[in-house]
């Protein structure tokens, strides 16, 4: 394709060095990272939980843990008190449901309270491919992710079909790099949790320590 007057179309292909480095950090990534998968909804159970069962089926087909599922109301309370917990055993949390401007669409504001680092990428791209599939109905979808402790939350609506296009086209190859990026210099106030991934220790000056860790709060430490 080109732009008027022939002039060949700028492409945003990665240089050597960008490519390089995300290419191996790749190739060191965990092949098998603790999951934790959580529905909210006022309706779903788990024997009637879709988005929640592909992706329990994807994660296993893929070799990962899932260390915990729950289906939640659309409470604030309830989903503060699970994504507490399954941030203390997962390296990643993946949540599905309450993501719109509904009353009783919760689930955004309650993970913007957790997170401390915030990962707008996730939103955007998500909203870009959403865009293509359903048009201007994607500006509704107000998913979001971010570090919360030793743990990456992503918050996803709650269709089947916003699940899969999220898991496909963002999170499935990209998984065990998130796992690599969380784990290697530790996050601040957050100890190691069982089965994680031995944590490399960070150069003098780089921050985190031996001490961060990742996954389980310190005692003591709130949230």
């Amino acid at each position: 394709m080109t732009e008027p007057h022939g002039r060949p179309e700028p492409t945003a292909e990665l240089s050597p060095v960008q490519a390089g480095s995300a290419g191996s950090h790749r190739d060191v990534s965990p092949r098998s990272v603790r999951v934790a998968v959580l529905t909210v909804s006022d309706t779903r159970t788990p024997e009637t939980d879709t988005s929640g069962q592909y992706l329990i089926a994807q994660l296993e087909a893929g070799g990962h843990q899932v260390v915990a599922y729950r289906v939640v109301k659309d409470d604030a309370l309830e989903i503060r008190s699970a994504l507490v917990a399954f941030t203390r055993e997962a390296t990643v949390v993946l949540s599905s449901g309450g993501t719109g401007i509904t009353g009783r669409d919760v689930t955004v504001p309650v993970v913007e309270s957790l997170i401390t680092k915030p990962i707008p990428g996730f939103g955007e791209l998500f909203r870009m491919l959403s865009f293509q599939q359903v048009g201007g109905a994607a500006m509704l979808s107000r998913a979001v992710a971010g570090l919360v402790r030793g743990a990456v939350v992503f918050a996803m609506p709650g269709s089947l079909n916003a699940v899969q296009t999220a898991w496909t086209g963002l999170l499935k190859d990209e998984i065990g790099h998130l796992a690599f990026e969380v784990e290697r210099h530790g996050q601040p106030g957050v100890l190691a949790h069982p089965g994680a991934a031995p944590v490399t220790p960070p150069l003098p000056g780089a921050g985190g320590g031996v001490a961060a860790g990742l996954g389980r709060h310190k005692k003591g430490g709130g949230v």
